[in-house]
């Protein structure tokens, strides 16, 4: 019951335990008895915080996006999932004696919502952590993973191999065999096989993309086709500086099973998990600035903040700020949302 009046309470824009207490003593006695809470007896903003710092985040975030996934479409039949796997440091977690928390989640490209998360302790990193967060998830088949340089291993690959995913791995300097065997491909003599040309913020980006099959050749087990993407960017009020970048990528998808627009999207879409998660954290609940450092507090306060957008997102929502004023004009809006009236 904690939990979920928590997580309403994120909903409305709460970012710390006095504002999810506030608002738990705060909703009429209608909202309370839906919330699971007799009027007269609500938790104390005291028990909220001992109780959200003794949670275990994993399973928090295991049991919202199973409830998530329920009320998510599916792919459209012939469409393939597509999931983006990235880190974020929780900054504001940060003491005099110890580094910040970092966790590694994974999300649903489209939809926005956040599948599974896991902590990343200062005694390992992202890489280890990789396969636990997706055993999180359920069937990967007919599903395509996205993950950036990082996590293009070779045991990543053997590892989405048992689960019948496929998988789209940038290429950088972690990997340097790899990348020059990459950019010695040649390249020069293949045709654009997508384009897309984007103007917003002040600017304007043209993308490109090349693919050539290297089902033999290329040192990556799996891989049966390599990416070139090229970005070049400019200011609109700078028309002849443009910047241009380049960054490889393998895939094990074949030629027969993604058109290059498909695996144009999914590169594009695996920056989703930036946009439309991550920085909604920083910008929208100020997660950098959170004073919230005790146990698991940092953690769970970012599963809560998850589970808030992802159930947000899965209403068609695409501005969080302006939803979380709305859900907070009115505290029987975040139990309907829901599901709870």
């Amino acid at each position: 019951m904690v939990v979920i009046a928590a997580v309403c309470a994120v909903i409305a824009g709460s970012r710390s335990y006095t504002a999810i207490g506030e608002w738990v003593a705060d909703v009429p006695a209608s909202t309370a008895l839906t919330l699971g809470f007799t009027p007269d007896r609500r938790p104390s903003e005291a028990m909220i915080r001992r109780l959200l710092q003794a949670l275990d985040p994993q399973l928090l975030t295991a049991a919202i996006s199973n409830w998530l996934t329920a009320q998510t479409i599916t792919a459209a039949p012939g469409q393939r999932r597509a999931i983006a796997v990235d880190g974020k440091t929780l900054r504001g977690s940060r003491t005099a004696s110890s580094a910040a928390r970092h966790v590694l989640a994974a999300c649903d490209q489209n939809a926005g919502i956040v599948l599974a998360c896991t902590d990343v302790d200062s005694k390992t990193n992202e890489i280890t952590r990789f396969a636990s967060l997706l055993d999180q998830i359920g069937d990967l088949r007919n599903t395509v993973i996205t993950a950036d340089a990082m996590h293009c291993q070779r045991e990543h690959a053997a590892y989405l191999a048992t689960r019948h995913a496929h998988w789209i791995l940038t290429v950088k300097g972690n990997q340097p065999h790899l990348h020059t065997q990459l950019s010695r491909l040649p390249w020069p003599q293949v045709p654009q096989a997508a384009r897309h040309d984007d103007r917003g913020h002040g600017r304007r980006e043209i993308r490109t993309l090349k693919i050539l099959t290297v089902a033999a050749g290329i040192d990556f087990p799996h891989a049966v086709q390599a990416l070139q993407i090229r970005r070049r960017r400019r200011r609109l009020d700078q028309p002849r500086r443009f910047t241009t970048e380049t960054v490889y990528a393998i895939t094990n998808l074949h030629v027969h099973q993604a058109k290059p627009a498909q695996l144009a999207a999914w590169i594009r879409g695996h920056w989703s998990i930036e946009n439309k998660i991550h920085r909604v954290r920083d910008v929208t609940f100020d997660e950098d600035r959170s004073q919230i450092r005790t146990g698991t507090g940092p953690q769970v306060m970012a599963a809560l903040r998850d589970a808030a957008i992802s159930a947000l997102r899965a209403t068609g929502v695409t501005n969080i700020a302006a939803a979380n004023r709305h859900h907070a004009r009115d505290s029987s809006r975040p139990p309907a949302l829901l599901g709870l009236i």
